[in-house]
This record gives C-alpha cells, sequence and structure tokens, in this order.
C-alpha cells in the first residue's frame, strides 16, 4: 500500500511530469547527436573517397570503397551468426532456470495445503521420488541417446 502511496504522491506533485519532460529532452538531444555524428561519418568517407580517387583514381576508389563496405557487411553478418548460437544457449540456460524457479515456487505454495490433506506426506513423497529418478536417468543417459536415431550408416 505505501508504494501506490507514494506513486499517486509523486503524480500529484508533479515529479512524474517533470520526469517525463526530462527524458523527452535528452531523446530529442541524443537524436540530434546522432544525426550530426552520421554526418560527421558522411563527410569522413567522402574526405576518404577523395584522397584515394586523387592517388588511385575514381574508378578504382569506388570500386575499392564498394569491395570495403561489402567486406564490412559480410564481417558484421558473420559475427553476428556466431555470436546467435551463444546467444541462444544462453537464453535457453535463462529459461530453463525460471521455469526450476517458478516450479520450486508453486511446490511450495502447494505443500502446506497437501500436508493437511487426507493424503499428508505420502501425496509428496510419491512424486518427489519420481523427480529424482528421473533426474538420476537424465545424468546419466548419454547424449543424443533418446534422438530414436538407429540408422547406423
Amino acid at each position: 500500500m505505501g508504494m501506490l502511496a507514494s506513486l499517486i504522491s509523486g503524480l500529484a506533485s508533479g515529479e512524474t511530469v517533470a520526469a517525463v519532460r526530462r527524458a523527452r529532452t535528452a531523446a530529442i538531444v541524443y537524436a540530434l547527436a546522432t544525426i550530426a555524428a552520421l554526418c560527421g561519418l558522411g563527410f569522413l568517407i567522402g574526405a576518404g573517397y577523395i584522397w584515394v580517387a586523387s592517388h588511385l583514381g575514381p574508378m578504382m576508389a569506388a570500386l575499392s570503397f564498394g569491395a570495403g563496405f561489402l567486406v564490412l557487411a559480410g564481417l558484421i553478418l558473420l559475427i553476428h551468426q556466431i555470436s546467435a548460437g551463444s546467444r541462444a544457449r544462453r537464453e535457453t540456460r535463462r529459461r530453463n532456470a525460471d521455469m526450476k524457479a517458478i516450479g520450486i515456487t508453486a511446490a511450495l505454495a502447494v505443500l502446506p495445503a497437501l500436508l493437511k490433506g487426507k493424503g499428508g506426506l505420502g501425496v509428496i513423497i510419491g512424486p518427489a521420488v519420481a523427480l529424482a529418478a528421473y533426474a538420476i536417468y537424465r545424468e546419466n543417459v548419454k547424449p543424443g541417446a533418446d534422438d530414436g536415431d538407429t540408422d547406423q550408416s
């Protein structure tokens, strides 16, 4: 209840309006700085082209810059593909940890009600033993053994 009261008092005092105004101003400033930086980068690329064109000629300069930007694009895509695999593994680990935490929380929330019921401790011990047996099985099974691929060509 205290958090709701502080939120309502913040709205009433105008702090929220001031914070939104500051965020909007910061967004505009960063957008203008980004536009200026991109213009500066464009002029630097243009200056580099002019310098290369004065040494190699306009056709070779254009070909060199085109090839350079294509190589840069290829490197960016290659790095993205390499990092996508590790990113997917990290997300899978995080998702598994979240699901385990949700399961443990749900089990702990239901535990008092199960202990008070008719079955009592037996209702809890049965599934717990089954989960422990399954965990032991998963730990000892070889990776790829449950693929169902029996073709050994």
